[in-house]
């Protein structure tokens, strides 16, 4: 050994081992420790004789294994010596060697030999360990210290018994220590050992990071040393300084090298063993020591053992520390998991027993830690213990402990911090039919607690306890709806940008869930089918609605069985055979026994099937009768009907026998034997039964009994003292709901139903500690389940889920808020239910469930009690702000709930106005006030209390009302107090708390809103605001204000949105507009112009029509608004808005239009001249506008022109407008308009044959203006119908040659053939026919004006002949029409435009196109001729005076006629007089047009034409002498006229000129053209004519044609009588005609004459002989018989 050598040698652990070594010599005392000294001195010579060795297998770093030994063994000796100088420097060394990573290896309790690997370091541990026996304070802390290294050092493992050793020191240390420091240290130590172990087996590795345990950690309450923060510093600066000082490692390099060496070898161990490696083993050794030490019970005769208490609570305290550690290989591993279901739920299940607060606050916490990372693959043991630790006492509404309860209601909100956990507890409990409703009883029970105890309860809870378990209670449940809340949000966030997680994955190492548990197994039985996987909330939506028929099926057999089983069957929730029913009686839970027994009796046949197999399906073989019997009825009791009893006994008797066939002679032996138990069992377990029934007694009742023997008494006995000892009952007590609870205050708020939905099941038990029964009865149940294959657990990440959950809570939820903000002022508890409130409209809204959201939302209005401010507190003021906030927050799902929100906003600003002295908004809406008036009213500001009480708006408002009504102060009987007032002006001073920042937050937040949202908040802010403005008493305009803010907030929205908000605001614009309060309406106008104002600064681009429904509220209120000042007020505004936004008016001006075109039709005068003015300025200075963009513009344009024409107030106007209808048309002819290929084809009225063919040429524009024109011809005024008619033809002859053909077919029908329609209806190809009762009246005007129209429609056909020639037929057809007419006027009219037709297209006309003109005229001249018929019908009927008024004087009273008949005889008269003179004047207008027609176009008319104008004159020739041989007639008419002092009609003329004319026309045939004469025969008709008008001729001068056969008879005797004056007037008028008909016959050839005497000669002799008015007739016949009859004569 070298000089510079240290002391211990060149080895690395030599230089820890030296000085320690060379401390002990120095320390120890020389005699004493003799044996101690000398192995020191041994030890240090033989580590400076060795080196580092390489042998890894060597417990010390660098020492060989037989020397390792060596040298650790004067430490032992050192510790085990007790004396405290020498311990503690070995304690020190032991410490470093483990903490420098110099001890390596296994260190275990070796069950052999010494030699075994790990001995030394073994004895080592075991002597630190016997440290806690010495007693001394510092020695402890150092053998923690050394235990604490030992545990840490990554390059040891303590195992088994060694492990198990460290934790009884520490155990010993915290129990016996008599330093308060070092139980503390030991219980800080203990809990990093557990957390050293655990961390190790989560990484199965030595080298991990390890957390230092805090004493805060720690929960045994009971526990005084926590109470002294010195002692609580000391032992964390202790276990802070130890885990510090442990990581030191003074050579990593190599050590890590080892140290992987080791992990390495201790992996390859696990792989080859196929099972746990020796970390993981040690954990779970560990795991199980500690549930073992936490089930220690005290002894009979040691009852209350602190110790052993202690030892228990701190048990559970490192099970909690354990639990909270583990990761996910706990959740993964089988062993792992098995162990926590073998030993930690055993512990809790015995522990839970217990009336300890602090080990049931253990419980609670480590029953936390199994749920929040074990439960998925504990879902039964949860589904036990959640019922058993929490339930149990939470549903204990009466006798509960305050504390136990505290610690349930704090658990909860542990649990509700992990939002995961109530979703899994709702999926894999509430919707699995064969678990518990843990989620549905847990809000049950949090609301019983928070209403508290009923009224007249007794209960331990002071009052001061009741209303912190209220309010703890109403948090819990806050906690739960938040929990909701925010996993709602997560996965929907987790939906919206991350991918789907794929829950099948049976990895449960790779799987993480929100909550920190990792690994949770999804459940594949859920799927329908293999192909077809529906989602999660698809599946368990089956699964509740399983459950929920199920539990309503067994709730109804609870009340009916047979009802029950019916309805079960029905919905197919069990089978329809008896085999299946029995299974379900047998399995189901919730069934109550009473119901099965007496369904099982009933002597139904499906019911006595049922029964039958039900006893078959039980086994009883193997069984005594006790034990069969007492198993058969362990399912249900019996019912108590004997004969019920009797038919289940007989089959019990029956199948037992049959299992057991040697137990008795026959059936009827244990039917009696069953009996015969009943009764025993009843006797002996009754306690109103006082002589019980003795072994004796019941032997001799059944003796006999075995075919008539008796059984053997030793079986009857043992069978007597089973059901003595043990009463037979069913296995679990099925316990009936009780009452319902009824509190007053339930009806007061209305939450009667609510209350309807809790079952409030009170529990009598313990305050502390489940019973003996409850714990034996879970025992049981661990049992059964665990025989049965593990349930599957659900972990859903849809959010649809929630519906279920919500639907499950809802009402209890809000039964709790509502009655604790009701009944509670306490700021916490107000305020946890206010935020409960939001996150469950938060839910609600987000997953639409609309009655449980409007529910909630009108319970936080109605809480605002804005509706009764007088009785405000502060928390209705936190429920304004909460309404605030929820509008903020969830605006985009809130909807119809919109409404409350705004009423509830209206009536804040209402408060908030007269808490400033605002004058309210109604004086806005009255005439203005005296200057007196308005200093009066600024008096009543509220903040000035002087003359508060004078304000009628505060004094409503402090009255108050309903919620539900419209308006606050509806009770206007109730007075209000000074106090009152006083409160009212307090609680306004509350409001101030609330900004109006807060309230516009609300409206400009608008613009974030969604689009279905905006359309919600529009129209409920539109309803409320009806609400307002409609108030009689108090309107106001809050809300109109805000609709016009938020329509400027949103207008840039995207035009689909924009368009639906608009639709809204429309509607209510219109609605408003039109209201009775004028002041209201024209305020609502006001608004609508800023928002028209707004929105036409906005480009709109081409064929949209959004400004259009924009600008149609104004067109609809002018249309319906009674009020002329609302009215005028559209006008001016539209005016101003057209005006100063013309350049972006596009389909807006039809809107603008219609309200000008409304305007020209008003009543008031200066609405028409304002509007026109308007419409003036509009198509004179910016008419290129109007059409634009909307081809449609124009025509409105026109329409709205074509309304002003029509005003009746100015003339000049309505001229003006005819003006600009030219204009209109000069800018059209122009080709001003722009082009649209999308131009819709067709016309817009008039007929569904009236479309347009073809494509855009300006026929759109055209036919409007030009059919406005059309109509205003028939204008009542004649200055505008003149204006009009020329108007339009001008603007046809001007522009007509910009029309197709096709649009001239158009014109014809739609705007020419209309002018005409008060005599026919045209249609295109028709010849029409002629009605005289069709025709107007004879009125100058009108006749002028149609005069001007036939010459106008003629001149323009004229001029477009070449375009229009094929409607030559329609066109004389309406001249012909004209010329039918009975009145002079118009047949003058049609005559001279016929006659203007052909002489300027004469030389054009075909033979068909003259035909065309010609057969009309012959129709029309024909159908005038029955004319005269009806004035032959009307003169008939009447008579006609023979006096005249000159004479009336000469009768006598007797004799005086009805004067009222006569003036009506008269009238008819006079009318058939004019009309008999019309008519004959115009058959002789169509004769001479027939004429003047035949001699200009003679040359034109073929042999056809002819024969139709000879037709014609021949016609009305014969109608003449028709009309003059009704003498009777003409003999009424002419004393009429002396009557009436008139000329008579002119029939004479008429008959001498038709038939003159007609003898002209074939005379000049016949002399003209001999070749037409012959084809037409006219030499023979004109000779007929002749002969005619000698008849005339002779009938009126009194002589008779001379017949050549009867020449010798007697002459007339008319013949002799002179002729009378009025005779020879006629005669001389008939003269000329007769002269002509002479000489027509004088005329005749020679060969044609001789032909033709034989017909005229009669009536020439008879002329010889008659009286003539001039010699002229007698000239004529001389020649003729001179130069025609004489040669024939001279010749025979």
């Amino acid at each position: 050994m070298t000089s510079f050598q240290p002391l211990g040698g060149s080895s690395r652990s030599g230089r820890v081992l030296g000085p320690a070594l060379d401390k002990i010599i120095k320390n120890a005392a020389w005699r004493k420790h003799s044996n101690l000294i000398s192995t020191c001195k041994a030890a240090l010579d033989r580590l400076e004789a060795v080196s580092d060795s390489p042998d890894h297998s060597s417990p010390l770093l660098g020492i060989p294994p037989p020397d390792a030994d060596f040298v650790l063994h004067p430490l032992v000796l050192a510790i085990e010596s007790a004396y405290p100088k020498v311990a503690e420097t070995a304690l020190e060394c032991s410490q470093k060697l483990f903490s420098h990573g110099l001890l390596r290896g296994d260190i275990n309790l070796p069950a052999g030999a010494d030699n075994a690997p790990g001995s030394s370091a073994a004895r080592l541990l075991t002597s630190v360990c016997s440290c806690c026996g010495i007693g001394d304070e510092a020695l402890e802390l150092s053998m923690l210290r050394v235990l604490i290294a030992s545990v840490r050092s990554p390059f040891v493992l303590i195992r088994d018994e060694c492990l198990a050793q460290i934790i009884r020191s520490c155990y010993n240390v915290y129990l016996g220590s008599q330093s308060a420091a070092n139980q503390l240290c030991a219980k800080l130590v203990l809990a990093q050992i557990v957390v050293i172990m655990f961390t190790r087996v989560e990484a199965d590795s030595t080298n991990v990071r390890i957390r230092i345990v805090s004493i805060a950690d720690m929960m045994d309450l009971s526990d005084r040393n926590l109470n002294d923060s010195s002692l609580v510093h000391s032992a964390q600066n202790f276990i802070n300084e130890v885990m510090a000082g442990s990581d030191a490692d003074p050579l990593p390099s190599k050590s890590n090298k080892e140290g992987s060496l080791l992990r390495d070898s201790e992996g390859e161990a696990a792989a080859n063993g196929g099972g746990l490696s020796k970390i993981k083993e040690d954990g779970l050794f560990l795991f199980k020591n500690l549930c073992k030490l936490s089930m220690k019970f005290s002894t009979q005769e040691d009852p209350e053992n602190p110790l052993l208490m202690r030892g228990k609570v701190l048990s559970l305290e490192l099970l909690k520390i354990g639990i909270e550690t583990a990761g996910p290989l706990w959740r993964a591993n089988e062993w792992f998991l098995g162990t926590i279901k073998q030993y930690l739920c055993l512990s809790l299940l015995k522990n839970s027993a217990l009336s300890v607060m602090s080990i049931f606050q253990l419980l609670c916490s480590i029953f936390m830690g199994l749920l929040s990372k074990f439960r998925s693959g504990l879902k039964e043991e949860v589904g036990i213990f959640f019922p058993m630790l929490i339930l149990r006492i939470l549903e204990n509404i009466l006798q509960p402990s305050f504390l136990q309860k505290m610690t349930v209601l704090n658990l909860l909100e542990k649990i509700c911090q992990v939002s995961q956990i109530m979703v899994d507890v709702f999926v894999n409990y509430d919707c699995d039919v064969n678990s518990p409703n843990i989620f549905e009883r847990v809000v049950n029970g949090l609301l019983k607690t928070a209403l508290g105890v009923p009224p007249g309860s007794a209960t331990s809870l002071s009052p001061a306890q009741d209303s912190t378990l209220r309010i703890e209670s109403v948090k819990c449940l806050n906690c739960i709806i938040k929990s909701m809340s925010v996993w709602m949000d997560q996965q929907l966030r987790l939906c919206d940008f991350a991918p789907e997680s794929h829950e099948n994955e049976h990895s449960s190492e790779n799987l993480t869930s929100l909550n920190g548990e990792e690994g949770s197994v999804t459940d594949h039985d859920l799927h329908l089918d293999a192909n077809h996987e529906p989602s999660d909330a698809a599946s368990l939506e089956q699964c509740r609605a399983y459950k929920l028929e199920f539990q309503k099926g067994v709730s109804l057999f609870n009340k009916k069985p047979s009802k029950g089983i019916d309805f079960l069957i029905k919905i197919k929730k069990i089978g329809a055979s008896p085999e299946e029913v029995a299974s379900f009686l047998k399995n189901a839970s919730g069934l109550n026994p009473s119901m099965i027994g007496d369904y099982l009796g009933e002597r139904e046949d499906f019911s006595l099937k049922v029964m039958h197999a039900y006893v078959d399906s039980i086994n009883f073989e193997g069984m005594n009768f006790g034990e069969a019997i007492r198993f058969f009825l362990k399912g249900f009791r019996l019912p108590g009907e004997a004969q019920k009893i009797d038919r289940i006994m007989e089959k019990f008797a029956e199948r037992y026998c049959k299992c057991s066939p040697s137990s008795f002679t026959s059936a009827d032996t244990a039917y009696v034997l069953a009996y015969s138990v009943i009764m025993l069992n009843t006797d002996a377990h009754n306690n109103m039964v006082k002589d019980k029934m003795s072994k004796a007694e019941f032997i001799r009742n059944n003796r006999g009994i075995d075919d008539g023997k008796d059984l053997p008494e030793e079986y009857l006995g043992s069978l007597y003292d089973q059901i003595v000892k043990s009463e037979i009952k069913i296995s679990a007590d099925f316990s009936a709901p009780q009452n319902k609870q009824t509190n007053s205050i339930n009806k007061l708020l209305g939450f009667d139903n609510i209350f309807n939905l809790v079952n409030w099941k009170q529990s009598e038990e313990k305050a502390l500690g489940a019973s003996d029964h409850l714990i034996k009865h879970i025992q049981e149940q661990f049992k059964a389940k665990s025989g049965k294959s593990e349930s599957m657990f659900y972990t859903v990440m849809d959010t649809a889920i929630l519906r279920f959950m919500m639907e499950a809570c809802w009402a209890p939820i809000m039964a709790a808020f509502s009655v604790t903000l009701d009944q509670s002022d306490d700021m916490s508890a107000t305020a946890q239910c206010l935020q409960g409130f939001r996150y469950a409209v938060h839910v609600t809204s987000v997953m639409h469930m609309q009655t449980q959201r409007d529910a909630f939302v009108t319970s936080v209005a109605k809480f605002t009690y804005l509706h009764c401010a007088a009785d405000m507190k502060q928390k209705n003021v936190d429920a304004v702000k909460a309404i605030i906030s929820i509008a903020i927050e969830d605006g985009n799902y809130l909807q119809e709930c919109w409404e409350h929100i705004f009423t509830c906003l209206s009536r804040f600003e209402h408060l908030h106005l007269l808490g400033e002295g605002a004058p309210p908004d109604a004086s806005f809406f009255t005439a203005p006030l005296t200057e007196a008036e308005d200093r009066a009213q600024k008096a009543t500001s509220v903040k000035k209390k002087g003359n508060a009480l004078q304000n009628p708006a505060v004094m409503a408002v402090v009255r108050g009302g309903s919620y539900d009504s419209a308006s606050m102060g509806n009770k206007v009987s109730a007075l209000v107090t000074a106090d009152q007032m006083t409160n009212f002006i307090s609680n306004l001073n509350l409001l101030d708390q609330i900004g109006t920042f807060e309230l516009n937050h609300i409206f400009a937040h608008s613009q974030r809103l969604n689009g279905d949202a905006i359309v919600a908040f529009v129209r409920a802010l539109c309803k409320v605001s009806m609400t307002e403005l409609q108030s009689p008493t108090d309107p106001r305009v809050f809300s109109l204000t805000k609709i016009v803010e938020i329509a400027h907030y949103n207008m840039n929205r995207i035009r689909l949105v924009w368009s639906c908000i608009w639709n809204v605001l429309s509607e209510f614009f219109v609605s408003v507009g039109l209201s009775e309060n004028l002041s209201v309406a024209i305020f609502v106008m006001d608004s609508l112009r800023q928002l028209a104002m707004k929105f036409l600064e906005r480009e709109e681009l081409a064929n949209y029509n959004f400004q259009n429904e924009f600008l149609k509220p104004f067109v609809v209120i002018m249309q319906k608004s009674n009020s002329s000042e609302i009215r005028e007020l559209i006008v001016r505004c539209v005016s101003q808005m057209v005006l100063s936004r013309v350049n972006h008016v596009k389909s807006g001006w039809k809107s603008v239009f219609l309200v000008f075109t409304t305007a020209a039709a008003d009543e008031r005068k200066s609405i028409v001249l304002l509007a026109f003015e308007t419409m003036e300025k509009i198509v004179r200075d910016y008419f290129p506008y109007i059409t634009e963009t909307e081809t449609t513009a124009f025509t409105d344009c026109v329409k709205c022109l074509i309304a002003f024409t029509n005003s009746r107030f100015n003339s000049d106007a309505s001229l003006n407008a005819i003006a600009f209808l030219r204009f209109c048309a000069v800018k059209l002819a122009e080709g001003g308009l722009v082009y649209y290929d999308n131009i819709s084809e067709g016309h817009l009225g008039n007929g569904d044959d009236g479309n347009l063919t073809e494509k855009y040429d300006l026929a759109y524009f055209w036919l409007p203006l030009l059919e406005g024109l059309s109509k205003l011809t028939s204008d009542p005024r004649p200055t505008i119908r003149k204006g009009a008619l020329e108007v339009l033809f001008d603007i046809l002859n001007d522009h007509g040659h910009l029309f197709t053909d096709t649009f001239w077919i158009n014109i014809l029908k739609f705007v020419i053939y209309p002018i005409f329609s008060n005599t026919r209806n045209i249609t295109v190809g028709q010849v029409l026919s002629v009605h005289d009762s069709l025709f107007p009246d004879d009125d100058s005007a009108h006749s002028e004006t149609d005069t001007l129209a036939a010459k106008c429609l003629i001149d323009l056909f004229v001029k477009f002949f070449d375009v229009l020639q094929l409607y030559l037929g329609n066109v004389v057809g309406i001249v012909t029409n004209f010329v039918s007419s009975p009145y002079k006027q118009y047949a003058n009219a049609g005559m001279a435009a016929l006659l203007h037709l052909t002489a300027h297209l004469g030389s054009k006309l075909s033979e068909e196109e003259w035909k065309d003109i010609l057969v009309p005229l012959k129709m029309s001249a024909a159908s005038m001729l029955p004319v005269f018929s009806s004035i032959i019908r009307v003169m008939q009927d009447i008579e006609i005076p023979d006096r005249s008024h000159s004479d009336e004087e000469q009768y006598s009273d007797h004799e005086y006629i009805n004067e009222d008949e006569e003036e009506a005889n008269m009238e008819t008269a006079s009318y058939a007089i004019v009309r008999m003179k019309n008519h004959i004047s115009v058959q002789l207008q169509i004769v001479q047009v027939v004429k003047k027609l035949y001699e200009v176009h003679r040359k034109s008319f073929s042999t056809a034409h002819v024969s139709i104008l000879l037709d014609i004159l021949t016609s009305i020739a014969s109608h003449s002498n028709e009309v003059s041989s009704e003498t009777t007639t003409q003999q009424k008419l002419q004393k009429a006229c002396s009557l009436l002092e008139i000329p008579d009609p002119p029939v004479v003329h008429f008959e001498n000129e038709s038939y003159q004319n007609l003898l002209k026309f074939l005379q000049t045939i016949l002399t003209e053209d001999p070749a037409l004469s012959d084809e037409l025969k006219i030499e023979s008709l004109a000779v007929l004519v002749c002969q005619k008008i000698f008849k005339i001729y002779l009938n009126c001068a009194g002589g008779q044609p001379t017949d050549c056969k009867t020449s010798n008879a007697v002459p007339n005797v008319h013949g002799i009588l002179r002729l009378g004056t009025a005779k020879k007037e006629e005669l001389a008028a008939r003269t000329s005609l007769l002269v002509l008909a002479l000489q027509v016959l004088g005329g005749l050839r020679q060969d044609s004459f001789r032909r033709n005497l034989r017909i005229v000669f009669p009536s020439m002799v008879s002329l010889v002989s008659c009286e003539h008015s001039s010699n002229e007739v007698l000239d004529e016949l001389h020649d003729i018989f001179h130069s025609s009859i004489g040669p024939l004569l001279m010749n025979i």
